[in-house]
């Protein structure tokens, strides 16, 4: 499988502010590679280093040491914008523009791209086809109008809208209620598959990350301190795995 997303001994030092957190690694040491059509869950929990990963991808931070390579290019040596285009991005608090119609927000980045009008409709159709939503009834609605699973779709629709090879996802379902989290976490197991891309996951949800990872990153004080497939992961002895396969049982 060829890698999409190679991360090689990344580390993010915290940059000193006078509070005594100066010199902290909130990212130490982390490596691992996401093939294309492949799921990687980083799991772990809240100020484990998870988020501050996916930034260290995108250069919304940039790496202390170490490096990182998308479609086999190093993202230092790319512009951070044109990095970013290039790959897809989707947060729990979504963003998406309220004064933007939801063709419009999905429709961005390709026209920033340069992307022909009709060629940015039919793309737009096609992705709301895609996550559920019926082109003729929410293309022209604002967020506002939209419930929170709806705006959930768009944002990924919107992630997907330049086909990037990559897809970065910062616990996309968190801010749902169960009924509807439930509802996107199977229909993203079933575009998984679909889309083919390459996608880190992150979630503290030990459920959620053994139904849609198809390898499964445990993060632990910034340390990366298992990685493997979910079946490796019920079966590992580390003790991080253990609490968290523990507290879902």
């Amino acid at each position: 499988m060829t890698s999409v997303l190679e991360v090689r001994g990344a580390r993010y030092i915290l940059p000193g502010r006078g509070t005594g957190d100066g010199g902290r690694a909130l990212v130490d040491d982390v490596s691992f590679t996401v093939g294309a059509g492949e799921t990687l869950v980083l799991l772990g929990r809240s100020g484990s280093g998870k988020t501050t990963t996916l930034k260290l991808v995108n250069r919304l931070l940039e790496p202390s040491s170490g490096e990182i390579l998308v479609a086999g290019r190093a993202t230092g040596g790319i512009e951070a914008h044109r990095l970013r285009r290039g790959i897809g991005y989707v947060i729990q608090e979504v963003g998406l523009f309220p004064h933007f119609t939801v063709e419009q927000n999905i429709g961005l980045v390709p026209r920033l791209e340069g992307w022909a009008m009709d060629r940015i409709a039919q793309r737009v159709r096609e992705l709301l086809t895609l996550v559920g939503l019926d082109p003729d009834r929410f293309a022209t609605r604002r967020p506002h109008e939209l419930s929170g699973g709806q705006r959930q779709r768009v944002g990924v629709a919107r992630a997907l809208a330049a086909d990037p090879p990559l897809l970065l996802l910062d616990e996309p379902f968190g801010a749902l209620d169960p009924i509807t989290r439930a509802e996107l976490q199977r229909e993203f197991r079933g575009l998984e598959a679909r889309l083919g891309k390459a996608m880190v996951f992150v979630t503290h949800d030990v459920r959620e990350g053994l139904m849609l990872g198809a390898r499964i990153g445990m993060m632990q004080e910034g340390r990366l301190v298992f990685l493997g497939t979910a079946a490796e992961f019920r079966e590992s002895p580390h003790p991080e795995c253990r609490a968290f396969l523990e507290a879902a049982a």
